[in-house]
């Protein structure tokens, strides 16, 4: 199933969800309301959310939860990327001005911070002491993944290990509680919850590892940001760091210094040595490898449309091009 029989399947859902999203960011803020509408309609994806209505239908669901489950998962992401974009300085995300370049750092910090507490209010409306559970300890999670990807800026030892902890912790958690809630309020049995759990854990990995391949392999219109921002943050990155460790001594040397300048002035040698080095193709093969077992945890489950759906967004996250 392609992203787009993907997204006409929970269209109907999915419509209930931006409504509800709208609704809930309303606030008699003047500043709140502009600026968290401003970056929930930049026109993101909706993994998230969508994975949370797919797991919920392959159980056929038949209440509301996964429609309030949907919009908390969103708002937990939104508020992760407005602080991710002031720790970054980032110009750029999806394509537009990102929210801190528009309204400044300190209103995009509060923001972030409004949006968390709301989806904090949310959960306790949906009364359930196992879905708070998921989505606290998931947070939390997110919140050291970001800590950790601070500490690894500008730090050229870096380790494979220590990068794919930060994407776990960072990326692949929020993913593993969006699939997973969708067994909790269907009361599936624990290991159903677990093999949607450890889907989402793959299927947020497979995803990261691409987006590191995109910075260096897209088209900057395609991208949505600027080519090169990770390392422009001093980010090392899989195919940065691999190409390091690869690469000639002069290759090496120059990926090591301008990991911790942090500098993307000689970009176009940099992806060259990326690409010589065959650090993309590694990377891509990593991600297919999550995204294979993300499709073999799905064994199992009961078959339906859905189920169908989530194959699909494996091949999806390791196949995209932005």
């Amino acid at each position: 199933m392609d992203i787009h029989s993907i997204r006409a399947l929970i269209t109907n859902d999915m419509d209930k969800v931006n409504k509800l999203i709208e609704q809930r960011l309303n606030s008699d803020v003047t500043l709140i309301n502009q600026l968290s509408h401003y970056i929930v309609n930049s026109g993101g994806k909706r993994l998230r959310p969508a994975l949370v209505l797919l797991s919920a239908g392959i159980f056929a669901y038949k209440g509301d939860k996964h429609l309030e489950l949907a919009a908390i998962i969103e708002f937990i992401h939104t508020a992760t990327l407005l602080h991710d974009d002031v720790v970054d300085a980032s110009a750029l995300r999806r394509g537009r001005e990102t929210a801190n370049q528009r309204w400044g750092n300190e209103a995009s910090v509060l923001v972030g911070d409004f949006l968390y507490s709301r989806s904090f209010q949310m959960m306790v409306e949906v009364g359930s002491m196992p879905v708070m559970k998921v989505l606290a300890d998931a947070t939390n999670t997110i919140a050291k993944g970001e800590v950790q990807q601070l500490l690894n800026q500008h730090n050229a030892d870096t380790s494979e290990a220590s990068y794919l902890e930060v994407i776990n912790n960072k990326t692949a958690r929020l993913f593993e509680a969006a699939a997973q809630l969708g067994a909790i309020i269907n009361a599936c049995p624990a290991e159903q919850e677990t093999a949607l759990a450890a889907y989402g854990r793959h299927l947020g990995t497979a995803y990261q590892l691409i987006d590191d391949v995109l910075d260096y392999s897209a088209e900057s219109t395609e991208l949505g940001k600027n080519i090169g921002d990770d390392l422009a943050e001093g980010k090392p990155t899989l195919p940065l760091l691999y190409a390091m460790w690869h690469g000639s001594p002069g290759q090496s040397e120059l990926i090591r210094d301008a990991i911790i300048r942090a500098g993307n002035k000689e970009i176009n040698k940099i992806k060259t040595a990326i690409v010589s080095t065959g650090a993309i193709d590694y990377t891509a093969r990593l991600a297919q490898a999550e995204a294979r077992k993300a499709m073999d945890a799905l064994n199992g489950l009961p078959p339906s449309v859905y189920l169908d759906a989530l194959y699909g967004l494996a091949c999806f996250a390791v196949e995209r091009t932005n």
